[in-house]
């Protein structure tokens, strides 16, 4: 970590330089959303290290056992392609594991290379390397563009592209693409559909694979996530509602381009504003009443908004991470009366700054927004030492400026390498807002309790 207390803080703009980025690569995205299929096994196409980084990295975060393959590049095919390890590799997997659909990512090496995935695949089915009724999808997701949101995002158009199959028949049934969220979060969402008596196909779904309880046995392929007849099927439904511009607009629009279903795009339900739109959204697709369950629970939430408001009020907030999670956690801040100064995503958005100020709605002046090239965690850094802030939300990498600070810090987002409970607790919906105003205030309160005079350190807040 290249931190400030080592680094002169008046340093130049920057124009290239990327300092300790708030992404990761889109190949490890891309296994996160293919692991969302059931019996699916993810496959890299590239060298073996590539593979074995994303595979630790999503171990890490859900302290879950991440399967997965790799071509397992050498010299040979750095020069000469990897088209024969891919097809051994079909085989192989086949073969000795037998999942139900094997998804192929591309790697910035065989990216650089040029190898032709669709070439490759229907040469492996000429062959006989696929059985009958497995399947095998692919996207590609060099590593040098984007970041591990985009590759998400390629991932899920490729299920819609290599899938989904068009169809005459509209069931009363929808599609709901979650974009980035965790295995709680889906399972989140799921509730809240069944609540209201709409019937989805979530995809992709991790919930039940990523999330799964002990029960000593080792399973390779859980019983979780998202069918594949479910997912050929999601082009006999009639909606198709995207959660999240960054990481589910695109199979949105694949959707409506190859089966011709109507859909729309909104933020993802990321505390009461944000919640309350895809609530009236459900609502209004599935022509059916809010039942009081629902009511009850953004009850409760408004309660403790209104119940601990002195403690949030005025409180400046600085974030990182990804698109879609920031821009509803920046509307969700503000509706506490928080001041989310800095704000930076290094995926490129170009449309992230307007998204951003659509939901700050003029509540917080002078923020520093940035995304894209350079909107690293170096330079929001810079951002702190220059005005101090009350708080700070992100990933783990965040617990280095926190600890340099000495500000109180909020664990949220991807990854999060030194904490556990964010795969097993949603922070979508009504539900999941009151967990994350749990956290943000036990962190502000921690901190309180830890800095204050003797004199007014206090028993009962």
């Amino acid at each position: 970590m290249a931190l400030l207390r080592h680094t002169k803080a008046d340093m130049p703009e920057r124009e290239a330089l990327t300092i300790n980025p708030a992404k990761t690569c889109q190949p490890i995205g891309a296994m996160y959303a293919a692991l969302g299929i059931r019996g699916c096994l993810p496959h890299s196409h590239g060298s073996q290290g590539c593979c074995s980084y994303h595979r630790s990295t999503l171990t890490r975060h859900y302290k879950e056992p991440v399967m997965a393959s790799t071509s397992s590049f050498t010299e040979g095919s750095a020069v000469f392609g990897g088209q024969s390890n891919l097809l051994q590799a079909i085989e192989t997997i086949f073969t000795t594991y037998d999942p139900e659909i094997i998804a192929v990512h591309t790697t910035c090496l065989s990216e650089t290379i040029g190898d032709d995935l669709v070439q490759i695949i229907g040469k492996a089915r000429e062959e006989g390397k696929i059985p009958k009724g497995k399947r095998v999808i692919h996207a590609n997701t060099p590593s040098y563009v984007g970041s591990h949101v985009t590759g998400f995002s390629n991932m899920v158009r490729g299920m819609v592209k290599c899938l989904s199959e068009p169809s005459d028949i509209r069931l009363r049934r929808i599609n709901l693409i979650p974009g980035w969220v965790e295995p709680a979060d889906m399972r989140e969402l799921k509730r809240i559909l069944d609540i209201m008596k709409i019937d989805a196909t979530v995809f992709p779904d991790t919930s039940g694979i990523l999330d799964t309880p002990q029960t000593g046995k080792f399973e390779m392929f859980p019983e979780g996530g998202v069918s594949v007849e479910q997912l050929v099927k999601t082009g006999t439904n009639c909606h198709t509602l995207a959660l999240g511009p960054t990481a589910s607009d695109l199979g949105r629009k694949e959707l409506e381009l190859k089966c011709g279903i109507p859909g729309e795009t909104i933020e993802l339900p990321i505390g009461l504003a944000a919640t309350d739109a895809f609530i009236e959204t459900l609502r209004k697709i599935g022509m059916v009443e809010i039942p009081k369950t629902i009511e009850e629970e953004r009850g409760r939430l408004v309660d403790v908004m209104s119940d601990m408001h002195q403690y949030f009020y005025q409180k400046r907030v600085a974030l990182w991470g990804d698109p879609d999670q920031l821009v509803s956690l920046t509307g969700f801040l503000c509706d506490l009366d928080m001041k989310p100064v800095y704000i930076v995503t290094d995926t490129p958005d170009p449309g992230f700054e307007e998204r951003i100020a659509k939901v700050m709605n003029g509540r917080v002046s002078g923020a520093k927004v940035r995304q894209g090239q350079c909107a690293d965690m170096f330079l929001l850094h810079k951002w702190i030492k220059e005005e101090p802030v009350d708080l700070i939300i992100g990933n783990t990498y965040g617990k280095y400026i926190a600890r340099d600070e000495n500000v109180p810090f909020v664990r949220y987002g991807f990854p999060i390498l030194d904490r556990i409970g964010h795969s097993y607790f949603p922070s979508v919906g009504y539900t999941g807002g009151l967990r994350l105003l749990e956290k943000i205030l036990d962190a502000i309160l921690d901190n309180k309790d830890r800095t204050s005079l003797e004199e007014s350190f206090e028993l009962v807040m």
